[in-house]
């Protein structure tokens, strides 16, 4: 094992306050995907604050940060717009007993960026909006399956999804086997699933673009396909919403979905997210129709002020700043200036950039093939101890061509190490347990 002193980071305050954390948080965090197990053992710091593209733990310790909130921050941390419009907001209360005229304001907003969508209905998370979107599926529907994506990884907390996972302890059989998966790009396997399951799939999730972009009209054949099945096209636009374009992927592929579902960046960190839709499916959730009712969304913060101000003024920052045009262009620095150390460490059958460039993944391979765990791990070492948390290659607008440069000469010496690994033995060089799949059995050696 190798210690390189002159990146050797004090993260001692860190360290204290993860035992404290993992007492009294189960995980020691509430997201999995933030959790030790999926970070270098030695290299866990707990944040104390961020500005702009810019994280600091409580050490002192400050970080190029990628990831950048799971994604939901694209306007860079503490974005002054935003947090001063929510915090005016705030000041005239957060929730009430009757809807507020900003309810209307934010939806109003909502709609005119995403065409086709004709009714939206706000919540906190992302599962909120899924869940909400497959029960009205089944009311619309009659019927009880989904049929997901199996090449994308998160759909829900909830039992109709993780029961798909490894980690289904607690979940039911019979809820397991209402789902079902296709292939991405790949229409027979989706025919298949509508085969398999005749008149019983209610509707299918998937997201408009992952790492792999949708071919030539693969996602208007995918709605043709599900309405011959009788079945609703969804799209989970949580992480494409706000990045591929503001009114979502569905309008830079021209696909209106029966239902979609937003988050992440439309509030800039803040908890809001969306379910739309068209109005004969959305309106079976309200109140004037003459249909048996459906129960869709009911949320007590689903509507709190200062969120919803937050989303109105990330939306007024889109348009004033052309957000979307800016993240594409440094997402496309930084994959070619990435591209290309790896082309000078001949590392270009262990490491690959893929993804769309404004929300960019890193995949790491060893001499038995790709997915390997412990070059990862290696590879967010070296990069963490010289100041960027990269799990993933997610872009903001505030990362600026500065920062940028700095990431690939970071990952340029990063890479030197990953090739002497593969030269030399992983061991020599990675400090500690290897990270581990979410989704898995049991926790191992974290």
């Amino acid at each position: 094992m190798i210690v390189d002193k002159e990146f050797d980071l004090d993260l001692s305050r860190s360290k204290a306050l993860n035992e404290k954390i993992h007492h009294l948080i189960p995980g020691g965090s509430h997201t999995y995907s933030k959790g030790d197990d999926q970070f270098p053992e030695e290299y866990l710091p707990i944040m104390a604050r961020g500005k702009g593209c810019h994280a600091w733990d409580v050490d002192g310790n400050r970080f190029i940060e990628y990831g950048i909130g799971l994604r939901s921050v694209t306007l860079g941390h503490a974005f002054a717009p935003v947090v001063e419009a929510a915090y005016a907001q705030m000041q005239k209360g957060a929730n009430f007993t009757r809807p507020s005229s900003i309810e209307l304001e934010a939806a109003e907003t909502f709609l005119s960026v995403v065409p086709g969508a004709e009714m939206v209905k706000f919540c906190k998370n992302g599962s909120d909006a899924t869940t909400a979107a497959l029960k009205l599926a089944r009311a619309v529907t009659g019927r009880d399956m989904v049929a997901i994506c199996g090449d994308h990884p998160f759909f829900s907390i909830d039992d109709w999804f993780i029961g798909s996972t490894s980690i289904d302890r607690g979940i039911p059989a019979s809820i397991k086997n209402l789902t079902t998966t296709f292939k991405f790009n790949d229409l027979t396997s989706l025919q298949q699933a509508f085969d398999r399951y005749p008149h019983r799939i209610a509707c299918i999730f998937m997201e408009a673009e992952k790492n792999e972009a949708p071919a030539e009209r693969y996602l208007q054949k995918v709605q043709e396909l599900c309405h011959a099945h009788g079945a609703l096209f969804i799209l989970d636009e949580m992480i494409t919403g706000f990045r591929w374009h503001l009114g979502g992927a569905q309008t830079l592929y021209q696909v209106q979905p029966d239902l979609s579902c937003f988050g992440k960046a439309m509030g800039n960190g803040f908890a809001i997210s969306a379910l739309t839709g068209k109005r004969e499916f959305m309106e079976l959730g309200g109140l004037y129709h003459d249909q048996e009712r459906v129960f869709l969304l009911s949320t007590t913060h689903g509507a709190e002020t200062h969120a919803l101000a937050a989303f109105i003024a990330v939306v007024q920052a889109y348009q004033t700043h052309d957000v979307i045009q800016k993240i594409h262009r440094q997402g496309h620095m930084l994959s070619r200036g990435l591209k290309d150390v790896i082309k000078r460490h001949k590392l270009e059958d262990y490491v690959r950039i893929l993804g769309h460039p404004s929300c960019l993944v890193c995949a790491t391979s060893d001499h038995q093939g790709p997915g390997s765990q412990p070059f990862r791990t290696l590879l967010l070492q070296e990069t963490m101890k010289r100041g960027v948390i990269a799990p993933n290659l997610v872009v903001s607008s505030a990362h600026e061509d500065g920062e940028i440069n700095k990431t690939i000469e970071v990952f340029d010496e990063a890479l030197a190490i990953y090739r002497m690994a593969l030269d030399e033995g992983i061991e020599k060089y990675l400090n500690g347990r290897s990270i581990q799949p979410v989704y898995r059995k049991l926790n191992g050696n974290v």
